[in-house]
C-alpha cells in the first residue's frame, strides 16, 4: 500500500491485493477510485460489482462493501477519499450529489479524479486540491438528475483580473489569499475564471511557473535551478508539468533550444563575414 502526502479533506492511496481485500465496512466519505490492473469485485448496496483496468469507482459516504480479488492474478488500484463537506462547499451548500453507477467509463469523472491519482509522491497544493474538489463535485453532481447546478451568475471580470494579475507575481499562491484580494469565494472565483480564461487557477499558476522555467532554460540555466526558480517544488516536479503541457521534457525542450540558438549565431556569423 502506498499513501499519498496528506492534503486537508484528502487522503490517496494505491494498494494491491491478491485474494480477499477486506471485510464489509463503510467510510464517512466519499472514495472515488480507479482500477490499474487485475478484477476488482466487490459487493456494494446489495449487489455484486467488478471494476476492470480504466474503469471508475464510486461509493458513496456510509454505504457498506467490501473488496476482493476477481482473478487469481490480484488486483491494483488508486483511490480518493473526500469529505462531503467539500463536495457541498464547491455545490454551494447543495444536497450531496449520488452517483448511482458503482462502476462506470464515465470520462468526465475520469477526467476530474486522475489529476489528484496521478503523481501520489508530490503534496497537493492548495489551488491544485480545490480545483480537484470542484471538478469532482461538478461530475457527480452532472449524474444527478435531482441537482440543481450552481449558476456562475454572469463573469465577475473583475474578480477574475484581480486574481491573474495576483498570479502572475506569485510562484505559489493560497485559495484564502485568492478570496481575501477578489471578496468572491474560492469555488464561485474558481467558476468566474474558468468561464472567462477557460482554465482554473491552479492551471493557470501552473502555466505562469513553466513559462518563467522555459525562459530561464533558454538563457542556459540548469534544469534543477530552473525549476526552483520558476517556483516548482524541485526538478522531477518541473518535468511532469513541462510534459504534460508540451509533449517533450525539459531536457529535450533545452537541447532543441540550443540547436536552434547555434543555428540563429552561425547565420549572423556568416552574415557578417560576407558583408
Amino acid at each position: 500500500m502506498r499513501i499519498a502526502p496528506g492534503s486537508a479533506g484528502l487522503e490517496r492511496i494505491e494498494a494491491f491485493f491478491s485474494g480477499h481485500g477486506f471485510d464489509p465496512h463503510r467510510h464517512d466519505t466519499y472514495a472515488i477510485g480507479i482500477t490499474i490492473e487485475g478484477v476488482q469485485a466487490f459487493r456494494y448496496r446489495g449487489a455484486s460489482r467488478k471494476s476492470l483496468p480504466g474503469q471508475v469507482f464510486v461509493l458513496h459516504p456510509d454505504e457498506t462493501h467490501d473488496g476482493r480479488a476477481g482473478t487469481p492474478a490480484g488486483f491494483r488500484y488508486r483511490i480518493l477519499y473526500v469529505e462531503p463537506r467539500l463536495i457541498g462547499e464547491a455545490l454551494g451548500r447543495a444536497p450531496l450529489p449520488f452517483w448511482r453507477d458503482a462502476v462506470s467509463e464515465n470520462a468526465r469523472l475520469a477526467a476530474a479524479i486522475m489529476p489528484a491519482l496521478d503523481d501520489l509522491d508530490a503534496p497537493l497544493e492548495d489551488l491544485q486540491r480545490d480545483a480537484i474538489t470542484l471538478d469532482l463535485a461538478e461530475a457527480l453532481a452532472a449524474s444527478d438528475a435531482a441537482m440543481q447546478r450552481p449558476a456562475v451568475g454572469g463573469r465577475d471580470i473583475r474578480a477574475v483580473a484581480l486574481a491573474r494579475e495576483f498570479l502572475d507575481a506569485q510562484e505559489r499562491a493560497t485559495s484564502a489569499q485568492l478570496e481575501a484580494i477578489t471578496g468572491v469565494t474560492r469555488y464561485a472565483l474558481a467558476r468566474h475564471f474558468r468561464a472567462c480564461l477557460g482554465t482554473s487557477p491552479y492551471r493557470y499558476l501552473v502555466m505562469r511557473r513553466l513559462d518563467r522555467a522555459r525562459t530561464l532554460i533558454r538563457q542556459g540555466v540548469p534544469l534543477a535551478d530552473a525549476a526552483l526558480r520558476g517556483g516548482f517544488a524541485d526538478q522531477s516536479h518541473m518535468t511532469r508539468n513541462f510534459k504534460k503541457a508540451f509533449g517533450l521534457s525539459p531536457g529535450r525542450f533545452a537541447a532543441l533550444a540550443w540547436r536552434s540558438g547555434s543555428r540563429c549565431n552561425t547565420a549572423r556569423s556568416g552574415t557578417r563575414h560576407s558583408s
